[in-house]
């Protein structure tokens, strides 16, 4: 789905149904909005607390994005849900490269991806490390980088929890991270993508 083209009904209607509750519930703030790049293809990396945190991104944006989900989300109602809001299924457990050659693929088609480079949401709401994965995605992409940084939606529903709290939420949107054609070039192996990716995730936790 080209981030040009307008919302989907589907789409639409979780993106509109999601928001209203954030800025209802939450009093959601967003941050430095002045930053977001919404032409062409965009690498979306932010850190992780909660369940909240993918409509959360979707709606720093009025078209549409791609997501990564838990494959075991894709079952039942959720089966046919999660691709109509351009979820792609990842096994957390065993990640493989096909789920990045899909992410890599869509960056290059000119869409709008959202990963959270720490695979996992936060325990006690540090900002862990990013694994090399996400600097692959970005040499391999070319694409421009988008740091973003979640504040207060742990507290709002906590890894473990199933209960909502109604707690303040802000998204703090970085400047954008542009790899020279010569970084990209030079990007050979798993050191330059790790190097790359604590990039990524220093540029995150200064927000």
């Amino acid at each position: 789905m080209n981030p040009e083209t307008p919302m989907r009904w589907i789409y639409w209607l979780g993106w509109i149904s999601f928001g209203a509750a954030f800025r209802t519930l939450f009093g959601l703030k967003i941050v430095g909005e002045e930053n977001l790049i919404s032409e062409g293809p965009v690498l979306i990396a932010s850190n992780h607390q909660s369940f909240l945190d993918p409509p959360l991104i979707g709606n720093l944006y009025k078209t549409e994005m791609t997501y990564l989900a838990r494959k075991t989300l894709f079952v039942g109602f959720g089966k046919w849900l999660y691709p109509q809001w351009n979820a792609i299924p990842v096994d957390q457990d065993r990640p493989d490269m096909g789920s990045l050659k899909t992410i890599i693929r869509k960056l290059k088609e000119g869409e709008r991806v959202l990963v959270f480079p720490e695979g996992e949401r936060t325990l006690n709401g540090d900002i862990g490390e990013a694994a090399p994965g996400i600097g692959l995605i970005a040499v391999k992409s070319g694409a421009v980088i988008q740091p973003v940084k979640i504040s207060g939606a742990r507290e709002a529903l906590p890894r473990g929890s199933g209960k909502i709290r109604f707690a303040r939420i802000t998204v703090t949107v970085g400047k954008p991270i542009r790899l020279t054609p010569e970084e990209l070039k030079a990007a050979k192996g798993k050191e330059d993508y790790d190097r790359i990716a604590k990039r990524i995730m220093s540029a995150i936790r200064e927000l």
